[in-house]
């Protein structure tokens, strides 16, 4: 049987206001000033849906309920759907991405 390609990567837009958070800065230390804080996560369901679960606090991560604005799919909507595994894969190597591009990026 083969492997339900179901999962989703996505991407929060986080508010500035995640860079007065010391440990969220101490997680970036490239960060460059200007470029958009994030989340990164992924999910078995529809990534609208899991941002209104995160808004809600239902099984929320504390930055995306708390400095949560709204999803950027152009970050992400191309790689969806996948399978667990690669979903696993992609959060982590999406999340370098940006850190690279000196984007602020927090992941569970």
């Amino acid at each position: 049987m083969g492997k339900r390609q179901h999962h989703h990567v996505y991407v929060v837009e986080l508010s500035n206001e995640v860079l007065r958070d010391a440990r969220f800065m101490r997680a970036n230390p490239g960060y460059v000033a200007g470029k958009p804080c994030v989340y990164v996560g992924m999910t078995g369901l529809d990534p609208d849906i899991r941002f209104d679960k995160h808004k809600a606090g239902i099984q929320a991560n504390k930055y995306a309920q708390k400095f949560g604005l709204q999803l950027l799919p152009d970050l992400y909507e191309a790689y969806n759907p996948m399978s667990y595994e690669e979903a696993r894969e992609r959060e982590v190597e999406l999340g370098i991405q940006l850190r690279e591009a000196g984007f602020g990026v927090w992941q569970s």
